[in-house]
């Protein structure tokens, strides 16, 4: 797959090539505009740009009208917003002008890979019913999904419906952060903070039943998900 092409859009010049080097290291292509007014630019000049990454507050132009001009020629890029912002009235207005997803500052940058991914994902429809996988192999256990199964070297583990599709989302995303934002609504319909409890125990139930084999590790990624390591 080619890869994903990136409009960075960040005034701050530190802040801007630390994202820049990030992105590009994890594969991305990545170009970086320091105000609102040159990325639109470049945004009309360059027609292959998949994702736009945009810091709310800069000169010349604000991430928000920039969006709003975007939307004008293209109703369905993915945006992200970066903001120190974190009022809901801002959130509020990110997504009404046609945002995807809203990062408040300061952030992990595995945060902003995972969001990144997850519409990567979605662009390329990896979710798509006719494609989508359902059996995978974890170390030495065989999860069957359909099933609602896992087995190790012939003991079976039935599990229930959540278990499996919260498992089926660690296998997805092996060996990278699953947003517990993306999970909950995925499989909860719902963040709150009840349901994110929720998905603590079946985590807990997951690692007890993966315990049989010490290469796999389903670890906590403070503030942002987990992650599922399979040496």
């Amino acid at each position: 797959m080619d890869k994903i092409k990136v409009l960075l859009a960040e005034d701050d010049p530190n802040l801007g090539k630390i994202l820049k080097t990030y992105l590009e290291a994890k594969d991305f292509e990545v170009d970086l505009f320091v105000n609102g007014e040159e990325a639109l630019l470049g945004f009309h000049k360059n027609t292959e740009y998949q994702i736009l990454v945009l810091d709310v507050m800069m000169p010349v132009m604000d991430g928000f009208t920039l969006a709003n001009n975007v939307r004008k020629t293209d109703k369905v890029i993915p945006i992200i917003f970066l903001t120190a912002k974190s009022l809901e009235e801002d959130k509020l207005k990110g997504f009404e002008m046609g945002g995807d997803d809203y990062i408040t500052k300061p952030f992990n940058m595995e945060l902003l890979l995972a969001r990144i991914n997850a519409i990567v994902r979605r662009i390329h429809n990896v979710y798509d019913e006719k494609v989508e996988k359902t059996d995978y192999h974890i170390g030495d256990f065989v999860f069957e999904y359909n099933h609602q199964r896992l087995n190790y070297k012939g003991n079976e583990q039935k599990l229930t419906s959540k278990e499996a599709d919260l498992l089926k989302l660690l296998c997805e995303h092996t060996n990278e952060v699953l947003d517990r934002r993306i999970a909950l609504n995925r499989i909860w319909k719902d963040d709150s903070y009840f349901n994110a409890r929720s998905m603590d125990v079946y985590i807990t139930k997951l690692r007890k039943y993966l315990k049989l084999d010490d290469r796999i590790q389903i670890i906590n990624v403070h503030g942002i998900g987990f992650k599922l390591l399979v040496g």
